[in-house]
């Protein structure tokens, strides 16, 4: 127990001794601490802030908490759906309904088992006195696939009140992320109650999912919805190298498996060439990989210069990614917070800081505020 309380310590004084941030691409010079709201998380995935300033956060062994402002952890909410943690599987996404302060919904994505096969799952579920009630599943990815890689997941709701739901490819390299009968390595776009929206690009086609909003898509693990636009902004892992950032476009056909600016892991080459197959080109890419996880258009007051920016949290390089943005292209990047810890997800809190979930058994929750 003290190895681990000055283990900590330790940490955040290397944090907060980092020297002043400078956001190159806007000539400005910002300064943050980094301060620890919580630890003990098990490998911690997705969060969701709530109207009275707590925030739901899931561990991928398939418990979900509520978190205080202060850092207090409640024990799990009962009535979770029995998750399969396996890899990068388990218990993933959380998301509140856009009317949750009356309505009390929460939807979680998870690796969904069954025997010793699993595919993404997304289920609904009013959350009130510490319990889920009504757990309801809206969509299952058919059929299940061993493995326990490339479950995508994230969660995001639409300013229509239609909810995305990102899939990976399951880890399968073969046509299928092409193909519009399944739902591998495909962008899903649902009512809150499980159906297809009637302007669905593919709702009228005689053998494609009804559900799909575009394809050719990898394994999405961040996503989030442009705060000027209302367009949904994706980030996927490639392969070796070939991460991308793309703003998926209904009906559009992002290329994978047969393209990406990556490379096979056994280093068998995939062509980059995007446009010239026909497919749609991301607006931005990453290689070697950075492992990209979570999201969030920044938004608030505390860091005005940072007002408009991308962040992207990191597992690889254990780094949190800003981009700047000008209309639907990135024009700078600016890497915060290097070799320091893998951040599975980030957002941003009702108080207007970043919050930062930690990928490890021991996980944290971080608060990033301005110096």
């Amino acid at each position: 127990m003290i190895r681990t309380q000055i283990a900590t310590r330790c940490l955040l004084l290397i944090l907060c001794c980092f020297p002043p941030i400078t956001a190159h691409a806007q000539r400005i010079q910002t300064e943050f601490n980094i301060h620890l709201i919580t630890e003990g998380l098990q490998f911690p995935w997705g969060m969701a802030f709530m109207p009275d300033g707590n925030v739901l956060v899931t561990e991928k062994i398939g418990q979900l908490r509520i978190i205080t402002p202060d850092g207090r952890i409640s024990a799990p909410i009962s009535g979770t759906p029995a998750v399969y943690v396996h890899q990068q599987g388990g218990l993933l996404d959380v998301a509140l309904d856009p009317e949750f302060q009356s309505n009390r919904l929460i939807y979680l994505s998870y690796a969904e088992p069954d025997g010793a096969k699993a595919g993404t799952a997304v289920a609904k579920a009013e959350l009130k006195d510490g319990a889920l009630h009504n757990l309801q599943v809206i969509f299952r990815q058919l059929p299940k696939t061993g493995g326990g890689v490339h479950f995508g997941s994230r969660l995001v709701f639409a300013p229509d009140g239609n909810l995305f739901i990102t899939l990976g490819d399951r880890g399968n390299h073969s046509e299928e992320a092409q193909l519009l009968d399944n739902y591998f390595g495909k962008i899903i776009r649902i009512r809150p109650n499980g159906s297809a929206p009637p302007d669905n690009p593919f709702i009228d086609h005689p053998t494609a999912k009804p559900e799909i909003w575009s394809y050719g898509h990898r394994s999405v693990q961040g996503a989030a919805i442009h705060p000027v636009t209302g367009a949904l902004w994706i980030h996927e892992h490639g392969p070796k190298g070939g991460d991308e950032i793309n703003i998926p476009q209904p009906g559009k056909n992002y290329g994978w498996p047969k393209a990406s600016y990556g490379s096979h892991y056994d280093l068998t080459p995939i062509k980059d060439e995007h446009a010239e197959q026909g497919f749609e080109e991301p607006i931005y890419h990453w290689t070697p990989s950075i492992a990209p996880s979570g999201m969030v258009f920044y938004r608030g007051k505390q860091f005005p210069g940072w007002r408009g920016n991308l962040f992207v949290g990191a597992l690889v390089g254990r780094q949190v990614v800003r981009l700047s943005i000008d209309d639907n292209k990135v024009l700078g990047e600016e890497k915060l917070l290097m070799n320091t810890l893998r951040f599975r997800d980030i957002a941003q809190g009702p108080d207007s800081a970043l919050y930062l979930l930690t990928d490890e058994e021991n996980g944290k929750l971080l608060k990033l505020l301005p110096k």
